[in-house]
């Protein structure tokens, strides 16, 4: 068995994202601390034709939950194994001199297995908060486990991709606790793509992916619609849009890029392109109703991957979002690619905080009267609306600035919305409240005397903006707007918020998910419009520089709407408020840390009644 020379990665500083692509074995599994684990192992066979699994870890609790014991509600968390090539970024930023002491920098060390940890979430009950399995995948190590898809139905396999491996994995939830792998997709099935992101289920079961960084090779590359777009490679750009089936074959990658090169002001690409795009999606949601999709280009992403030190242009950093034609879900089109309008913040001084720098998530409206998107911005901190994303052209202007928001999460809050570090953004089903979850900024982000703030989740009141129809009149375009709120009548404003971490800058959640489920008197789950909790997750890229605490945390949505965190959702082996990554044990072995990106509501499919 060979693994990858992370150490050598380290001591240089590097990370190389093309190398994460090969396969490497996963190391040998200890004996868990945690008394007797039934491992069950399924695997499919790769395009490369060599095999690739998902290995189950039930806990006795899961054993006994998937016998005769109460129906379970679970939250599938996407995780992966914490190393020194993540541990050393925060020594690496501190150079010269940080490296000398190597006594904590080789925790840790070799690659261990990444997983979907299945969380028991039935509240109530005497197993609230326990790891019941973990499904470690392989052989692949490595992944940075990073987003699924935004919600979870009956029936949806679970689409799952990793950053430097440039895989996306499909699993089966159907049999829960139990997970099973349906497929996988390999970098030599999405050629015109690297770096998946984010993945849209649709009604049929297939997926719409994700891929924001460049083709595999630097070159030419064809799409299969026959299009020809050059990228200058691995992480780079231009990103695509892959469309999979319930077992990761790819039906269909399109091209994000236009034919026509987009503003070279905006667009910086390193290499240069002789067609200079911003075209490197992130987020991604779908309207079926309207033959829609809308995808958010946060970042060239090698940029801020290969130098956590020091950001190399604000201009690889994006400022578009682009509506896609789906009338044919095999022929996805570019139809429209709008910048963001900078606002009152903007004062050319640095572009990276500028209100529509790095446009990370989008958000659509769901009832059929309503045509509108959301988009936020992680640097620039701000929310734009678009009344109808069907337009030609469609409208964005900003609406709300996070620096309203940013003194109700804890501490700093001054000039609170650049570099908010936002994530996470949410309509709810009936369209009446806006989630967003922000990390916060670290003290000294802005220069010595920058004070930073903390972060957390915000609900917003939406239900006046969408009622002013095509025609909004909010926007936010002076500086009282910023911290004050908009001026005008149907602009967004604080429902309410909560503080994860409040008295740490920097420290909150980068990403979060809405409880569809909810269990009736029969003890069944049904699927509800009317989410009584979210889930969070206080962990971005520690490759980036912004890491987290590796906490999963639960949050209440009172009938009223007000956020409150659950105390009764404990770590099993603190007795702390939220569920703790950072430990040493796991069923599948003492592997340590690891690192929760993203996560899911969900059920076995018998346990749901519709």
């Amino acid at each position: 068995m060979s693994l990858l020379p992370k150490s050598r990665w380290a001591r240089r500083g590097l990370i190389a994202l093309a190398s994460a692509a090969v396969v490497a074995g996963v190391v040998a599994i200890p004996a868990s601390a945690q008394g007797t684990i039934d491992k069950v192992k399924s695997e499919v066979t790769g395009a490369d034709g060599k095999n690739y699994w998902v290995e189950n870890n039930l806990t006795p609790e899961a054993r006994q939950q998937s016998a005769d014991g109460p129906k379970k509600e679970y939250a599938l968390v996407w995780a992966g194994d914490e190393n020194v090539a993540d541990t050393a970024v925060a020594d690496v930023r501190n150079l010269p001199g940080s490296l000398l002491d190597p006594v904590d920098k080789v925790r840790d060390a070799a690659p261990g297995p990444d997983f979907l940890a299945v969380v028991d979430v039935t509240k109530d009950t005497p197993d609230y908060g326990k790891v019941v399995n973990t499904a470690t995948v392989g052989p692949l190590v490595e992944n940075e486990p990073h987003h699924m898809q935004y919600s979870w139905r009956k029936g949806d396999k679970i689409y799952a991709g990793g950053l430097y491996s440039a895989a996306t994995y499909v699993f089966d939830v159907a049999a829960l606790p139990e997970i099973k792998l349906s497929g996988i997709s390999l970098p030599s099935q999405t050629l015109c793509g690297s770096v998946p992101d984010a993945y849209w289920v649709l009604k049929d079961g297939t997926a719409y992916g994700t891929y924001m960084g460049g083709p595999v090779a630097p070159g030419p590359c064809r799409y299969t619609n026959g299009e020809v777009r050059t990228g200058n490679g691995f992480a780079g750009s231009p990103g695509s849009v892959v469309r999979f089936d319930q077992e990761g074959k790819n039906l269909v990658e399109a091209p994000a890029a236009t034919e026509t090169p987009e503003d070279p002001t905006q667009c910086l690409n390193m290499p240069a392109l002789g067609n200079p795009t911003c075209a490197n999606p992130h987020g991604i949601q779908v309207r079926e109703d309207l033959n829609t999709m809308v995808t958010s280009d946060y970042a060239e992403p090698r940029s801020i991957i290969l130098d956590p030190v020091k950001n190399p242009s604000p201009y690889l950093r994006r400022p578009t979002v682009r509506t896609w034609d789906i009338s044919d879900l095999n022929k996805p089109k570019v139809k429209s690619v709008q910048y963001l309008p900078t606002g009152p913040r903007s004062n050319g001084v640095d572009p990276l905080r500028n209100e529509n720098r790095a446009v990370m998530e989008t958000t659509v409206t769901n009832r059929p009267e309503n045509k509108g998107a959301f988009a936020q911005t992680m640097q620039g901190g701000a929310i734009h609306y678009t009344p109808d994303i069907t337009a030609e052209n469609p409208v964005w202007k900003e609406v709300f600035d996070l620096g309203t928001s940013a003194p109700e999460l804890g501490v700093g809050g001054e000039n609170g919305g650049p570099s908010a570090n936002g994530g996470w953004i949410q309509t709810s089903a009936d369209d009446k409240t806006l989630y967003h979850a922000t990390i916060g900024r670290k003290a000294g982000t802005l220069g010595p005397d920058d004070k930073g703030t903390a972060g957390g989740v915000i609900a917003l009141d939406i239900e006046k903006l969408l009622a002013s129809g095509g025609t909004p009149e909010c926007s936010i375009d002076t500086i009282e707007e910023t911290t004050a709120g908009g001026a005008e009548a149907d602009c967004p404003t604080i429902k309410s918020t909560v503080g994860i971490n409040p008295d740490q800058t920097g420290a909150g959640p980068h990403w979060g998910a809405l409880d569809n489920l909810e269990r009736g008197d029969d003890g069944y789950f049904r699927h509800t419009d009317q989410p009584k909790r979210l889930a969070t997750a206080n962990y971005f890229v520690a490759r980036t520089g912004l890491d987290g605490d590796h906490r999963v945390c639960m949050v209440d949505i009172a009938q009223d709407g007000k956020l409150s965190l659950d105390e009764t959702f404990k770590d099993e082996d603190t007795g702390d408020t939220c569920l703790n990554f950072n430990r040493q044990h796991w069923p599948h072995g003492d592997f340590g840390n690891a690192k929760p990106h993203s996560m899911l509501f969900v059920a076995a499919d018998e346990d749901i009644k519709d």
